[in-house]
């Protein structure tokens, strides 16, 4: 009997995995003269697998990306970062009920977060402690920031980060190391099973960014001195110098290398035990990250939150033990809701009704070009008619970076086809048609060009949104005109300014003093109101809702 592993790796950008092919990240190359990224073990198992070109995520970002893998639904139009609910029907309860052991070794800390229950199902569960957001170390008890404080996304989250992070000495002592080294383990004692389903989730290379200096050195300026921005704030990037900017992008691609180095051990351990020859082998994410991109930072949300080919398309490979799909590049339209059917119909288990996903191995066997005909990808939008549960998984979103922007309006959502990209912002203005086989990285908007497209694009996101099970009061954010995000220009604001002379405006005054940089002894907090901060200074930036905007875009 077949055995399946899926290997998440969270957070993983599709140009960064070379077997793709795809131009450089940025303007740089490699200093030791290979291909730019450095991914080999993913190269390899890319020639193995079927290769999903165009796989889009569904619900962004970390659990509702999860939500729909487990249930084979899309959760965005219903619901945000929450729990699994009593009724829902997951991945682990379904092979569970049909003989099949289910196996959870994670060291993604909200799945099992307090009452995510995530676990939910699972025969064993294994998590590795220590990650970004586990509340795991309150020693040491101040340790030093790698970066001046108004850079960082959370101060709080970042030391304890730091805290949990402090005894690390060998690249096994990463996380994505302890867990995969975990996973070797398991596998060694269950090597003579022919029934597990086994579900690695590594939240590496998510942030914070922080590779071994072995992998940092591959990518990282010669001489760079500037401040170690590990977890960067959303939004705006103008804090950053530009050699800031790059070694940002330096320290996430050392990571995706490290995380690379460890996927390769993995297959070689599944080659040495035998289980190549009987497991599919499963491995994602769930989206991609901003560098820059876009003139953004991050994961932004509210206007800031459109979901361009950057962010939205991931990669996605799937080995077939008997080979079955290898080197084979795929273009059909896929999303996350299809890997559930997918890995039911793998075990030959009956896939439920009522799923939203599809079986991808119509495209895997070369029996057909397409399973669908649009891609949809989206947040789930806040602030319209929000159960107290939807309020609160906000609350814990943000302390995992699932959540920032305004939650007085909704959230953007992209519309795909084999040829365009639609972002949808909520209201009637604002959005923006991309023709993707002339313009890849979508920087030529063609929407006042092609209206019979974005309306047609548009009608087919609305019937799908009704279909999900959307409400009225939720559809009508895209279908109505909505208010967009301003501030008044008597909002008392309080300032602060870097070192280049950027002004840095917070809502209070507690949080500009918190990012106050001692080795400036000469900076200090003004109370100012909006109206003067954008007279003094447009492209000012201002902190609210978890975002740096620039002034000039709330006026």
């Amino acid at each position: 009997m077949p055995n399946v592993i899926i290997v998440m790796n969270d957070t993983l950008r599709r140009d960064h995995v070379a077997a793709y092919g795809l131009p450089p990240p940025w303007e740089r190359s490699g200093h030791r003269g290979e291909t730019f990224i450095h991914t080999p073990n993913l190269d390899r198992l890319a020639a193995e697998s079927a290769v999903f070109d165009r796989f889009y995520c569904a619900s962004y970002p970390t659990i509702p990306c999860r939500y729909d893998l487990f249930s084979g639904r899309y959760g965005f139009p219903t619901r945000g970062w929450q729990p699994l609910e009593r009724g829902d029907i997951v991945l682990s309860e379904i092979v569970r009920a049909a003989g099949k052991v289910p196996m959870l070794i994670y060291d993604t800390p909200m799945l099992g977060n307090d009452s995510y229950n995530y676990t939910r199902g699972f025969a064993g569960i294994e998590f590795m402690r220590g990650q970004h957001g586990d509340r795991y170390n309150v020693d040491p008890i101040d340790p030093a920031l790698p970066a001046a404080p108004h850079k960082l996304k959370n101060v709080t989250a970042t030391k304890l980060y730091l805290r949990n992070t402090a005894n690390r000495v060998y690249e096994r002592d990463w996380m994505h190391g302890r867990t995969l080294s975990a996973t070797f383990d398991w596998l060694e004692r269950n090597r003579t099973r022919d029934n597990f389903v086994l579900w690695v989730d590594m939240w590496d290379p998510h942030e914070p960014f922080d590779a071994p200096a072995f992998d940092l050195e591959r990518y990282a300026e010669p001489g760079y001195r500037g401040d170690m921005i590990i977890y960067p704030r959303y939004g705006r990037g103008d804090y950053m110098s530009a050699a800031e900017r790059n070694h940002v992008r330096a320290l996430y691609a050392g990571l995706v290398t490290a995380v690379d180095r460890w996927i390769g051990r993995l297959m070689e351990k599944l080659d040495t035990l035998g289980l190549d020859r009987n497991t599919l082998l499963v491995h994602l994410t769930d989206h991609g990250h901003l560098f820059g991109d876009h003139d953004l930072q991050g994961k932004p949300t509210g206007p800031y939150g459109r979901l361009y080919e950057v962010t939205n398309r991931v990669p996605l490979m799937i080995r077939h033990p008997q080979g079955l799909g290898a080197g084979r590049r795929i273009s059909g339209l896929a999303q996350h809701p299809d890997l559930l059917p997918t890995i039911l119909e793998f075990l030959d288990v009956k896939v439920p009704s009522g799923l939203h996903g599809r079986s991808l191995w119509p495209l895997i066997e070369g029996k057909s070009a397409m399973i669908r005909e649009y891609a949809f990808s989206g947040r789930f939008s806040r602030g319209a008619g929000e159960s107290p549960a939807q309020q609160a998984g906000a609350r814990e979103a943000a302390q995992f970076d699932g959540w920032a922007g305004g939650d007085q309006i909704g959230e953007p959502i992209t519309v795909t086809s084999e040829e365009w990209a639609l972002v949808c912002l909520p209201g009637l203005e604002g959005w923006e048609l991309y023709h993707l086989p002339s313009d890849p990285k979508q920087e030529r908007n063609v929407i006042s060009e092609r209206p019979e497209v974005a309306k047609q694009m548009h009608t087919a996101f609305v019937d799908f949104m009704g279909a999900a099970g959307a409400t009225e009061e939720r559809i009508r954010l895209y279908t109505e005109p909505q208010p967009r995000l301003t501030m008044s220009k008597s909002a008392q604001l309080y300032a602060i300014r870097d070192g280049e002379g950027l002004w840095l405006a917070f809502p209070t005054e507690a949080e500009a003093a918190g990012c106050l940089v001692p080795s400036l002894p000469a900076q200090k907090v003004e109370a100012l109101k909006f109206g003067d901060l954008v007279e003094r200074q447009p492209r000012a930036l201002v902190h609210i809702h978890e975002q740096y905007y620039r002034a000039e875009e709330l006026a």
